[in-house]
């Protein structure tokens, strides 16, 4: 099973091939967007600047790709921090540069990129460290996680799903927030799999064998 963690200039991909490359499958860092329909399925990372993500993604010929991959081909994907955050329709991180209009995203889980501040937290931001998750329903990319699972979150931003039925595990940082989405064959956690321990791994596990991969 090839698993591609889309390289799209982000930064170190190390700790996300590594802990796929435990779970006895193929990690494989992915350079060019036309190599994306040679995986079976599809990590996209992200760290940073969401604008400055997506900048990358349109430069490298990446958004067209995933999105032919994932709405064309039944890709499965699973986006993690920022790459969650991508998967949205747009989002306001960067909106004062580009003329006070939303940055668009993907597109592949509707929804906006707001600040959490904008939604009622009064905590320190960036949220950073470990949080526990409350599964919302059931999802298999949850199996095995139950109410209170500590994960390692790093986020000043949280995708407000358009329909709450989107939204698989909240989480709470002065405000409750999506921490893990799902629409059809698209995946996002809000926090980090590969820095989350034997939960991360589990969270893993679970998107190479959920019927996904």
């Amino acid at each position: 099973m090839k698993v591609g963690v889309l390289d799209y200039g982000v930064g170190n991909l190390g700790s996300v091939l590594e802990a796929v490359s435990m779970l006895r499958a193929e990690p494989v860092a992915v350079t060019r967007a036309l190599d994306v329909h040679g995986m079976d399925c599809l990590v996209l990372p992200g760290v940073g600047h969401f604008a400055d993500c997506r900048r990358l993604l349109d430069a490298g010929g990446w958004t067209d790709a995933l999105r032919d991959a994932v709405l064309g081909r039944g890709r499965p994907l699973l986006g993690i921090c920022v790459g969650m955050q991508l998967l949205a329709d747009s989002s306001d991180e960067g909106a004062d540069a580009n003329g006070g209009e939303p940055v668009p995203g993907l597109g592949l889980v509707p929804g906006r990129v707001r600040h959490l501040r904008s939604l009622g937290c009064g905590l320190r931001t960036p949220h950073v460290g470990w949080n526990g998750i409350t599964p919302e329903g059931v999802d298999p990319l949850l199996d095995g996680l139950g109410a209170g699972t500590d994960v390692y979150f790093v986020h000043s931003y949280a995708l407000v799903a358009d329909d709450p039925a989107d939204v698989i595990a909240t989480a709470e940082h002065g405000v409750r927030f999506a921490a893990a989405v799902r629409r059809s064959t698209v995946w996002g956690t809000q926090f980090h799999p590969e820095k989350s321990s034997r939960a991360g791994l589990r969270v893993l596990a679970n998107f190479l064998g959920c019927g996904a991969c």
